[in-house]
């Protein structure tokens, strides 16, 4: 595609990202000056901030999307345990998945300005961060503290939590941070028609559900993390 990356944030163009170390993850180059700020300003703080995810690509997402659906990967409740019931049909299926993932092509992720963190320092040996609620409430609780504080004063550089308690039917999610200012730049370029047509061209699970129950998905789902 010869398009920029902001002008899409579909997940399907890489041109403006830039590998990030140490953790060799991509973000949108734009946001890169004050995820270092950020960075120092937790080292200051007694943490070390690891990122676990970046970009992710439509591709990507997909494929999360689809083993989840098709249960090579585990749908979570809104606790974050195993759902004791299978769901009982494709509309049923598909707003399970909502609980925990994005739609494809509707990620944040695919932005390049959202980042999934965590204090490294406070991981224990070879265990692997799975970025849950007890993480935040547990062992990364200090750390969440530091950065709520950061969000709340203004001192957080850009970057702050759209998935929050109250906004939308998506799920807190304490450890995902967008980078505003770049972020709002990409949402400009999001066209309901665009991701409508994606939706019918890909090979993407329950997307008949998805296509009748579209205009409520954008006001649940989308619309309300275009802050």
């Amino acid at each position: 595609m010869s398009l920029s990356f902001f002008k899409d944030p579909y997940g399907k163009n890489t041109e403006e990202l830039k590998k990030v170390f140490p953790e060799e993850i991509w973000l949108h180059g734009e946001i890169l000056p004050d995820l270092e700020k950020l960075r120092d300003a937790a080292a200051e703080a007694g943490f070390l901030l690891r990122i676990e995810s970046g970009f992710r690509s439509f591709e990507r997402q997909l494929s999360i999307w689809n083993r989840k659906a098709n249960g090579e990967l585990p749908l979570l409740n809104e606790q974050g345990t195993l759902f004791e019931e299978a769901p009982f049909n494709e509309k049923e299926l598909m707003y399970r998945i909502l609980l925990w993932s994005a739609l494809p092509g509707a990620s944040r992720h695919h932005f390049g300005t959202e980042i999934d963190v965590s204090d490294a320092k406070a991981i224990p040996e070879n265990y692997e961060v799975q970025l849950t609620t007890a993480e935040c409430d547990g062992m990364f609780a200090p750390f969440h503290t530091w950065l709520s504080e950061r969000i709340e004063t203004g001192k957080s550089f850009g970057f702050t939590r759209v998935f929050v308690p109250g906004r939308g039917k998506i799920q807190p999610e304490k450890w995902h941070l967008s980078h505003l200012p770049t972020a709002r730049k990409i949402q400009e370029r999001f066209s309901e028609s665009a991701l409508k047509e994606i939706f019918e061209r890909s090979e993407i699970s329950c997307k008949e559900a998805i296509l009748s129950e579209f205009p409520v998905l954008l006001q649940n789902y989308i619309y309300p993390y275009f802050i």
